[in-house]
């Protein structure tokens, strides 16, 4: 935004020059990023917050400088000389929620030429571009007040009446840039008897612009509500001073002052006889009365500020302050709709008194610091994923209903006001973010990469939302460097494996188990699920190749899904020291030939079985296929050790329970190869 420092001057007159005010202004909220022009054409290029709407005007900024330097106020008080009107003019708001005030003045005779020197003059300083004495009248009042007005050539309104109403489907108006615009009932419009003839705080119609041949003039300056404009302008794309001002929510109290304003300049400077307001109020809005406390002030602030410090301050705002002892009632004025709560008059009371005077101080704290239930738990598989090599990660909450659909297990939760469709929903599953974090990396070059993230995930169960806690990891590329001394490892299924069962060594458990009961997103030959003590704690595997392929992913990419509600049931391992035992280990090899699709999980589970208290591991060594084995069969190599840490072990013994494995390998089909 742009600020004439001598316009601000008009209204208030600070004994500082125009640098010092600038640096003030920006400590107090009103940013001055630069300056240009020199002397009484100095201009400020300024950036105001949008909650700021009072202040993107010259009279707004001079109100802040008013409580800056503690210095009174130059009210504008336009004086209209009114004249009887020929004819009454109808104003008809049908609309009340959309248009709760409008105001209106009739202005004839109207005589359209240049504007004045001095008006051209001061439009010019903050690049606004002179059009003709009447439309430079009202865009100067929006620059010095901050309203927006419009001017109508009275003429050509049908039926001598204004209409504020809902545009009606089909309808359509031509805009002051030419652009013929369709409307919706959705729309409010400027309407007069027949037709609309603008759009409601946005823009003027064409049809009833101002020209050279324009002899009488009504002025416009309403009150519209906030989120009328913005869905009509957001849906048209249209984006002008006024429904940037509206959309924020403009000063309700101005419209008569800012319109008179305006006519008093159109008979200034178009030699126009103005007659009487039109004011025509729909709805009154209700300002709030916010209780202030003097001690929420010293307590958020951390220091005392005095309680004539805090009246003039906001009084110098433009707020109406009552009370006395520590406790006010401010009346909030109607330019500030951004102030709804104590702690935004704390805030205001803070920037003008100035943040440098308040002391550094620690905030009070009266509670304690729990840590939740499960955060050892979390730290330690954080803490041994990173110690595997993975990086952490984040990636967005929202998905779109595809990727929900194909990697969740569930209904998933649509959000009210989406972004777009590509972010319409809260993720179901933290996958997708890890493929797309991993395709950036690999259609940037690089190869290796390992992440995980710990997350939360959404899922519908009828009317409710269920969150739960996922960690998820990523890896694709080497499993080891290529160097010197070795060739690279690519990272496989069973680099994968061996990970999850490192996180999963940090839980006590009795059994675990693996089999194959994964999502559809995983290859099905290259994946698992691991269970521990009866329930699903993970899946992990490579992803199918048809995702592979649909993400354009170039390499196999393995990932992993923990699932925290059902592993923190568990408690983390404690470390236990137990003895070297000092009597040997006998093992025993054996090689069974076993029905194709025979699992190790159910081998183990027999063996097992049989409670044999000095068997310490059943370990696969090797799998073989083919040579005189037929389609149906293959040939696995297990081995059993068998060890006593309170004396050597006998042969027959030994002997004893590999029978009794062999006869339990039997049982699922296996024959002791010969």
């Amino acid at each position: 935004m742009k600020i004439s420092a001598t316009w601000i001057r008009d209204f208030v007159s600070p004994a500082v020059d125009d640098r010092k005010m600038a640096d003030d202004l920006t400590a107090c909220g009103i940013a001055v990023e630069g300056y240009y022009g020199e002397g009484v054409d100095l201009c400020y290029e300024a950036e105001v917050t949008t909650n700021r709407v009072d202040a993107m005007n010259h009279y707004g900024v001079a109100r802040e400088v008013s409580a800056i330097y503690d210095l009174d106020l130059t009210t504008v008080l336009p004086v209209v000389k009114e004249h009887r009107a020929q004819k009454p003019f109808v104003i008809e708001i049908e609309d009340a929620q959309g248009c709760a005030r409008y105001t209106a003045r009739v202005a004839r005779g109207v005589k359209i030429g240049p504007a004045p020197k001095e008006i051209a003059h001061r439009l010019g300083l903050i690049d606004q571009r002179s059009i003709n004495n009447v439309a430079d009248a009202t865009n100067y009042v929006l620059n010095e007040l901050g309203q927006p007005t419009h001017a109508f050539d009275m003429d050509k309104l049908e039926g001598g009446k204004i209409i504020v109403r809902r545009a009606k489907d089909g309808e359509t108006l031509t805009t002051l840039d030419g652009v013929e615009r369709k409307l919706t009932k959705d729309d409010l419009v400027i309407a007069d008897a027949v037709k609309p003839v603008a759009l409601a705080g946005i823009m003027g119609g064409e049809a009833s612009m101002i020209t050279e041949s324009t002899k009488n003039v009504l002025i416009e300056s309403a009150w519209f509500d906030p989120a009328t404009i913005r869905r009509t302008a957001r849906r048209l794309g249209m984006h002008t001073d006024a429904s940037h001002r509206f959309e924020r929510g403009a000063d309700y109290g101005i419209t008569s002052k800012a319109c008179a304003r305006v006519a008093t300049l159109i008979e200034q400077t178009a030699g126009a006889t103005i007659e009487g307001e039109i004011d025509v109020v729909a709805r009154k809005l209700e300002f709030p009365k916010i209780k202030l406390h003097g001690s929420e002030v010293r307590r958020i602030l951390g220091g005392e500020i005095p309680e004539a410090e805090i009246v003039r301050i906001l009084r110098r705002l433009g707020f109406g302050v009552e009370g006395k002892g520590g406790v006010f009632t401010v009346e909030v004025a109607s330019w500030r709709l951004d102030v709804e709560r104590e702690i935004d008059l704390i805030e205001e009371i803070a920037r003008i008194y100035g943040y440098l005077k308040l002391p550094s101080t620690l905030p009070s704290f009266a509670g304690a610091v729990v840590e939740l239930p499960e955060a050892q738990k979390n730290a330690a598989m954080r803490q041994r994923l990173l110690a595997l090599g993975y990086n952490e990660s984040l990636s967005t909450t929202f998905l779109s209903q595809e990727e929900c659909t194909a990697f969740g297990q569930g209904e998933p939760v649509r959000l009210a006001n989406p972004l777009s469709e590509e972010a319409a929903y809260m993720r179901a599953s933290l996958v997708p973010g890890l493929l797309a974090q991993a395709a950036y990396n690999l259609n940037r070059g690089n190869t290796d990469v390992r992440l995980f993230e710990n997350g939360h995930v959404f899922e519908a169960v009828g009317e409710k939302v269920d969150e739960r806690a996922r960690i998820s990891f990523i890896a694709t590329g080497n499993a080891q460097q290529p160097g010197v001394h070795g060739k690279p490892e690519a990272y496989t299924f069973f680099h994968m494996k061996g990970d999850v069962e490192q996180l999963l060594a940090e839980f006590e458990h009795r059994t675990i188990y693996f089999d194959r009961h994964v999502p559809e997103y995983f290859h099905p030959g290259r994946s698992a699920r691991a269970v521990l003590d009866g329930g699903t704690v993970a899946r992990f595997g490579q992803i199918h190749p048809e995702i592979a392929a649909a993400r354009k992913l170039k390499q196999d990419v393995f990932v992993a899904e923990i699932m925290p509600e059902r592993l923190f049931q568990h408690e983390l391992r404690t470390a236990r020291y137990t003895p070297v035992p000092k009597y040997p280990v006998v093992e025993r090899d054996f090689s069974f030939v076993l029905p194709e699709g025979t699992e190790f999980e159910k081998m183990k589970a027999v063996v097992e079985a049989l409670n044999i208290a000095e068997m310490e591991a059943f370990e696969p060594v090797e799998i073989f296929r083919g040579g005189t084995l037929p389609h149906s069969k293959y040939s696995f190599l297990v081995r059993a050790r068998f060890q006593s840490a309170e004396r050597t072990l006998r042969d027959d013994e030994v002997n004893s329970w590999s029978q009794q494995i062999m006869k339990a390998m039997e049982s699922l089909g296996g024959v002791l190869r010969g």
